[in-house]
């Protein structure tokens, strides 16, 4: 899955000519804490029961009952043992940062959970967060 974020291209290309090459490092570093910022976002909002698109559809009352059963929540956040969402990493160059699932099976889970209950993304409001968390850090 991959979740991009607009960003104004031509204030980052006036950031860049006045810094100059020393620039890289500092890209580098500010595309990884934006990312991360991103994991940190997509983690709480889903812990609430929320997806970018809005609140997440209820489980069915099968599935309810069972998560009950195994003294959790009915309530959806798609954290049945936290493997999933712990298993959110990212990794960033000086051109793009990448916001991924670690391991396989972890990724074949969230694609099947983003299918009814999309949260692996950004809302407009939470893209221009990460937008202002970009240009802090690369100031």
């Amino acid at each position: 899955m991959d979740v991009k974020i607009d960003t104004n291209a031509k204030e980052i290309g006036k950031r860049i000519k006045k810094k100059g090459k020393a620039l890289s490092a500092s890209v580098k570093r500010a595309l990884s804490i934006t990312a991360q910022a991103g994991v940190n976002i997509i983690q709480a909002r889903t812990s609430k029961g929320v997806g970018f698109k809005g609140k997440f559809k209820n489980y069915t009352p099968i599935y309810a009952a069972f998560r009950e059963s195994r003294g959790r929540s009915s309530v959806p956040d798609l954290e049945f043992t936290g493997q999933m969402m712990s298993d959110i990493t990212t990794k960033s160059d000086n051109r793009k940062a990448e916001i991924f699932f670690a391991r396989a099976t972890e990724s074949k889970k969230a694609a099947m959970n983003n299918k009814t209950r999309p949260f692996f993304g950004f809302s407009k409001r939470e893209e221009k967060q990460l937008g202002e968390i970009l240009f802090r850090a690369l100031k």
